[in-house]
């Protein structure tokens, strides 16, 4: 079987963010920020021209969902404990086992995930750039999507998807 893919890592696939991380028996990280870097790898039959997808069509899809959470502060909206709120006042709040945080709304993007892991990230990260592909290429029908998220040197946390044949 043949297969053809093309992998993205842009030096400016990449985002600043805050979080804290969630522990299994409760405890958490303090806040802090990371500098995230992004790589993807797409696979999909070649289309009559040769290609997967054109570069110049997937790294503006990418790096629109860098830029998106770029400098904001990441908050998992589907923890079981963790809690926040938005008030009138353009302040989000977020209470978590007796820590209390408050950031401006503008800066804080709740996504649906259960932690602010790599591992989560690159899910959110790989489903939404499959949604977003999906849309604006129908013809491109996307065989395999990884999608890797560096949280600190040498360390990835890894999304992969992959049509059942």
């Amino acid at each position: 079987m043949e297969r053809w893919s093309i992998e993205l890592a842009k030096e400016y696939f990449k985002f600043s963010a805050a979080h804290f991380l969630i522990f299994p028996d409760g405890s958490s990280e303090r806040l802090h920020g990371h500098n995230y870097r992004v790589r993807v790898e797409l696979e999909a039959r070649l289309t009559q021209h040769g290609l997967v997808l054109d570069f110049k069509q997937a790294k503006p899809v990418v790096r629109e969902l860098v830029d998106e959470l770029d400098e904001h502060w990441l908050i998992p909206g589907e923890h079981p404990v963790l809690r926040y709120r938005r008030d009138e006042h353009g302040q989000t709040h977020v209470d978590y086992r007796g820590l209390r945080y408050s950031a401006p709304t503008d800066d804080v993007i709740v996504l649906p995930i259960n932690n602010t892991s790599s591992e989560n990230l690159s899910t959110w990260l790989g489903r939404e750039l499959a949604r977003r592909l999906a849309a604006r290429f129908p013809d491109v029908e996307i065989q395999r999507l990884r999608v890797a998220v560096e949280e600190t040197s040498g360390q990835w946390g890894v999304y992969q998807f992959e049509r059942d044949a």
